[in-house]
């Protein structure tokens, strides 16, 4: 951890619904003129899109059938470690970013001069100078092994972790509508990646700081033939804090409808609040880690 030069980490699996936390973070540096360093953990796989498919192939051919992005074959743990020190040391770094679609090509090689396509990465770059903090968000922001350790370089970490037939409903669904993958190959996916999830992705949300887990009220046991995705409205939010010292629940509770408390540790918010829960528990976080730092 540095006082200087603050890490904020938001961690979660694919189709965890990260993208809505990084939109809170969003309104936060606009409101209190934070300059963020972004980081998008897909910058940090290891192989290209057609190298993946490759390897994974030979994987195969071999006996493996875990072989996923979720763990560190697929994944350089130690560079994603590197950067983390550096910027907490010095407030710089390098980044690179991982090419989704044509429009994200488009984007970059408009500002590069480059020709990449999608499931290629950029190359390399210095991070922007006198950034106020690195926001990194992906699969591995508290990723500990034997080899590296992510949490202990991270100021705030925010877990996003639905229930696991919420989150393969949302995964499904997206693969099928945004990328176009058959319901076969999406549960080919998730069933590879299983090993890995629980021994990569689950442990760290025992080492973050705040958990947002949604729950449904709906009935998701075969997510698998689920014609949609649960709403906002159709669930609650838990919001675990690791250390509820400090935390003003009275507070949280007169400002968030519908909210209680289900332990000493989890406040329970409606589903269509959680945005405004994420913003109004984590911004006040947010502006002391920065104030810190400059005083640091």
């Amino acid at each position: 951890m540095s006082k200087k030069h603050p890490i904020v980490v938001v961690t979660g699996s694919s189709g965890a619904g990260t993208t809505t936390v990084k939109r809170a973070f969003e309104h936060i540096f606009t409101r209190e003129k934070i300059n963020a360093a972004i980081i998008e953990g897909d910058s940090f796989h290891s192989l290209n899109r057609a190298e993946f498919r490759e390897a994974v192939k030979k994987a195969e051919a071999a006996g493996n059938k875990h072989f996923s992005h979720f763990g560190p074959e697929a994944n350089d743990f130690p560079a994603l470690a590197n950067l983390f020190k550096t910027y907490g040391e010095t407030g710089g770094g390098k980044r690179r970013y991982y090419i989704h679609s044509d429009e994200e090509a488009a984007e970059h090689n408009k500002r590069l001069g480059t020709n990449l396509k999608p499931g290629e990465f950029t190359p390399w770059e210095d991070l922007p100078p006198n950034t106020d903090l690195l926001f990194y968000e992906g699969l591995h922001g508290m990723v500990v092994t034997d080899e590296v350790d992510m949490a202990q370089y991270v100021d705030l970490a925010i877990g996003v972790v639905p229930v696991v037939n919420l989150e393969w409903i949302q995964k499904i669904h997206r693969d099928a509508a945004e990328r176009g993958y058959s319901a076969e190959a999406i549960v080919d996916t998730i069933l590879r990646r299983m090993p890995d999830y629980v021994n990569y992705i689950t442990p760290q949300f025992s080492r973050t700081h705040i958990n947002f887990q949604r729950v449904p009220t709906v009935d998701t046991s075969n997510p698998f033939i689920a014609r949609d995705i649960p709403t906002p409205d159709e669930s609650f939010v838990v919001i675990r804090f690791a250390d509820p010292k400090g935390v003003d629940f009275p507070y949280l509770l007169a400002m968030i409808d519908g909210s209680f408390m289900s332990r000493r540790n989890n406040l329970v918010v409606p589903g269509g609040k959680m945005g405004f829960a994420m913003e109004i528990i984590l911004e006040p976080i947010i502006h002391r880690l920065v104030e810190e730092s400059k005083k640091a």
